[in-house]
């Protein structure tokens, strides 16, 4: 059998090591400072769109759009859907046969938000009587009094929040970062309904049930406690029913039908 031959082809040049090393280098180096920069942008998309869909931005029932979200926001099309999917876990969004709906806004879903709440709540209260300092206590009727210094205009959104800080930090003392969590997450959900009861109940009322959780907590009154937490954060039905329609309205009609619908 002939031999066969071998035919040598000529190999390309290599390149110096010691260039190609130090590019290796700088390319690493680099990379942080890129997944830096994405993770922020993408951090960001996020809060937007968080603050959409608790806002009803994004109305309920509605279609959500990755290409026309990207367009408003200006960014590609990748940290919108990495959002989107996290907004589903988060429970704003449902999946859908094209991209996703916002969750409507339902009665049966709020109300069972609302026990959530309570439950959540009572336990951190049960867990603060027996974890929470005396000092904690004191910061917390150092907050409640501050709190009650804001001006009588002050935006609801930021009566709100000022209650959720109130409230969290009531969690933070049972020193239980999962029901702190969940509360957290729990917040959000309800916020919008939240911002209408606020209107409806009003700061005063808001800031004496404080102070009777913070006194009972104060005195180690487990029972009294839990009787005027679960009395100030409980919602009946025929109130979300309210706050529903009243919400319903301002979405898609706006403040004036809204204070009308109340």
């Amino acid at each position: 059998m002939p031999r066969q031959e071998v035919i040598s082809k000529p190999l390309k040049a290599l390149k110096p090591l010691k260039p190609l090393l130090a590019a290796n280098s700088e390319a690493a180096a680099d990379a942080p400072a890129i997944s830096a920069v994405r993770r922020e942008r993408g951090s960001g998309v996020f809060d937007t769109l968080r603050e959409m869909a608790i806002s009803y931005e994004l109305r309920p029932g509605e279609r959500v759009s990755e290409i026309e979200l990207a367009e408003k926001l200006g960014v590609s099309r990748t940290p919108v859907r990495e959002a989107l999917t996290r907004l589903v876990t988060d429970g704003f969004l449902l999946p859908a046969t094209r991209g996703y709906v916002r969750r409507p806004l339902d009665i049966q879903e709020t109300l069972d938000q609302y026990e959530a709440r309570v439950a959540v709540e009572r336990e951190c209260l049960r867990l603060a009587l027996q974890r929470g300092s005396d000092e904690e206590i004191a910061e917390a009727l150092a907050f409640l009094e501050e709190s009650r210094s804001v001006p009588p205009d002050t935006p609801v959104r930021s009566l709100v929040e000022l209650d959720e800080a109130f409230h969290m930090r009531l969690a933070a003392m049972a020193r239980n970062g999962e029901l702190r969590r969940m509360l957290g997450s729990l917040n959000e959900r309800i916020r919008f309904i939240r911002w209408i009861d606020m209107e409806n109940v009003g700061r005063d009322s808001t800031q004496h049930e404080h102070q009777m959780i913070l006194d009972a907590l104060k005195s180690r009154d487990a029972a009294a406690a839990d009787q005027h937490l679960t009395e100030h954060i409980s919602l009946r039905r025929e109130q979300i029913v309210q706050a529903i329609t009243q919400g319903l309205a301002r979405i898609y009609l706006g403040e004036t039908a809204a204070s009308a619908a109340g």
